[in-house]
Parts: structure tokens; C-alpha cells; sequence
């Protein structure tokens, strides 16, 4: 698993991936309010913290992307469920997001619905205790992405979305609300 990952990677990353297909590339900057939560839990939970990534942008056409990324995200439990009661359960995490995504894009002008999914790691800390599970781990473990959103403006520079990472090997997923920039990166000649 752990190859598969580090070979798709080293080829979105790569410039040899960048053949006569790519027709634009950029950099999406994205910062916003990061969240976890267990899968399993008597009490509605949902750790607040950061969230913050970067990705690689190569735009295949007006409706299709593909993303290798990085990103971090850092939670903690405040002791208290959703409606503000105390708790002991917690879905924690502190880790870093490594991965690639693709992304289909509604080409509508200037406010443009869209969904991701993909594949990748987070690298971290991670804890989640509830009545149904107990798990605390340090390590590398697999994610799936998956996020949904709009891009805005005449060019699609800005990015308002919701970004979801379900862990199962410590049944938790992490997420956020985040905003993004893209910044166009300028075209090679050939």
C-alpha cells in the first residue's frame, strides 16, 4: 500500500506527468477551521482545531483536475459534545495529509459546484475513546478524501468547501471547513 502511494505520487509530482494533456497548472492554498470526530460514539462528538493544505493543481481540462497534496491538521477535545455537555469522549488527531485527488468541476463561470476523491496518508498521532472504541496510535495510516465545494470567480481562483480524510484504521474521520486561493503558475514553452 504504502509503495503504491509513494510511486503515485513521485508521478503527479513528477515533470514527466506534465505531457501535452496538462493545460494548466497552479498552487490552491487552503487554510480553514479543522474538525474530527469517531465513527462510533454514544455522544455526538466533534473536536474542533486547524486545518491547513496545499496542492498541486493540473487542470486537464475545464471540468477535470488532479491534486497531489499536503496538508496539516490538529484537533483536541474540550471535554464537551456538540450540545455543550461534558464528556469523556474524544476523536483527537494530530497529523500531517499526504495524498493525490482527482476533481470533477461543473464548468459554470464564476460559480463553479464541485466534488473530489482520492487516496492518501496522514501521518501523525491520533486518538479515539468512546463507549465502542479505544484506540490510540502513532504512525502512518491510509485516508480516503473526499470534499465538495464551490470555486468562485471569473477564473475559479478562489475555493469554499468542505474537505473530508475517513481514517478507518483508528475510526475517526478528520475534516474542515476551509477557504482556498489558487495561484496560477506560469506555462512552460515548448
Amino acid at each position: 500500500m504504502k509503495k503504491h502511494l509513494i510511486l503515485l505520487l513521485i508521478i503527479l509530482i513528477s515533470n514527466q506527468a506534465e505531457a501535452q494533456f496538462v493545460k494548466k497548472r497552479a498552487i490552491n492554498a487552503q487554510i480553514g477551521y479543522g474538525m474530527t470526530s469517531p465513527y462510533y460514539s454514544a455522544d455526538d462528538i466533534a473536536n474542533g482545531g486547524f486545518f491547513l493544505q496545499t496542492e498541486y493543481v493540473l487542470s486537464l481540462a475545464s471540468w477535470i483536475e488532479l491534486k497531489p497534496y499536503a496538508g496539516f491538521i490538529l484537533t483536541n477535545s474540550n471535554g464537551k459534545d456538540i450540545n455543550d455537555d461534558p464528556t469523556d469522549e474524544r476523536a483527537e488527531c494530530k497529523a500531517m495529509l499526504l495524498g493525490g485527488k482527482a476533481r470533477l468541476i461543473a464548468p459554470i463561470p464564476y460559480v463553479a459546484p464541485y466534488v473530489e476523491i482520492g487516496i492518501g496518508a496522514s501521518i501523525g498521532r491520533f486518538e479515539t475513546f468512546t463507549a465502542f472504541t479505544d484506540i490510540e496510535k502513532s504512525g502512518i495510516v491510509h485516508h480516503i478524501p473526499f470534499a465538495f465545494g464551490f470555486e468562485l470567480g471569473r477564473d475559479h481562483g478562489v475555493d469554499i468547501g468542505f474537505s473530508y480524510y475517513f481514517q478507518p484504521a483508528v475510526e475517526q474521520f478528520a475534516g474542515a471547513f476551509a477557504i482556498g486561493v489558487s495561484i496560477p503558475l506560469k506555462q512552460r514553452k515548448e
